[in-house]
């Protein structure tokens, strides 16, 4: 089958945090199995579903039973060959763009029941008065304004259907700023209150939405960018793909609001 392709989307492209390259299966630590199949054919939309995180979630996510939609800029169905994975080729970067792949989901699957939207980008190095505002523009374009339009674009059907978990990616910066990432972490401040305002306005709809702020995740990307580093320190992907599957399960139907740091050894 070929990977569904959404070629009228032309909108500027967008990076991703973490790396297209496959993450790194550890041998024990971290493996996820999922035996009682806790999201069996739920249908799942991931965006960034190929990255570094990416990875680790969509596969995280398959495990569990759940038919996934995943969204990248460049995906084909081979990059996770499963009867039940779908890869939609898109650049998320307007309104139309998120209302059209969330309409070939739908049309696909009827539904939508979880969204989980990894799609992000980092512009740091330079204090807030020396940042340009072509960088503020891209930070603020790629963590704030694509996540408010995928959100905007499940919402409606979610609210017909009287259920749903929304769940993003913020950033560790979010809550606790750091010198010289102030677009950066502004733009993941403000996701925080946007994922809040949702489950706050959808808190009697059977929605749930949270957002997770992940200190430095361990994925190629990052150990190529900081080979001085010390990434026995850095949050594994395995264990962001795993607290997100516990939020997006039936179990987690209270939890709403949330905004959970999840810090590895950096603490």
């Amino acid at each position: 089958m070929l990977t569904k392709s959404l070629s009228s989307l032309t909108v500027s492209a967008l990076s991703q945090e973490s790396t297209t390259a496959a993450v790194r299966e550890r041998p024990t630590t971290g493996r996820i199995h999922n035996r009682r199949m806790p999201l069996s054919n739920k249908v799942v939309l991931i965006t960034g579903a190929n990255g570094g995180l990416g990875t680790a979630v969509t596969k995280a996510f398959l495990d569990s039973g759940a038919r996934i939609a995943g969204v990248a800029k460049t995906i084909q169905n081979s990059d996770f060959p499963h009867s039940k994975f779908i890869g939609y080729s898109a650049e998320l970067g307007s309104a139309d763009a998120a209302r059209t792949v969330t309409a070939a989901v739908i049309a696909k699957w009827e539904r939508i029941d979880v969204l989980v939207h990894l799609v992000g980008a980092f512009i740091g190095g330079k204090s807030v008065a020396e940042t340009d505002d072509a960088t503020l523009e891209q930070m603020l374009e790629v963590n704030l304004r694509v996540a408010f339009y995928m959100f905007r674009a499940v919402l409606p059907g979610m609210r017909n259907q009287g259920a749903g978990r929304i769940l993003a990616i913020g950033s560790r910066t979010a809550a606790d700023p750091q010198p010289m990432v102030g677009a950066y972490s502004a733009s993941k401040a403000a996701l925080v209150s946007l994922v809040r305002t949702v489950a706050l306005e959808n808190k009697d709809r059977g929605i749930s939405a949270n957002v997770i702020l992940p200190g430095t995740m361990d994925t190629p990307g990052n150990r190529a960018a900081m080979p001085d580093a010390d990434p026995a320190k850095w949050v594994h992907p395995s264990q962001v793909a795993s607290l997100l599957l516990h939020l997006a399960s039936d179990q987690a139907s209270q939890i709403s609001g949330a905004v959970i740091p999840i810090l590895g050894g950096d603490l």
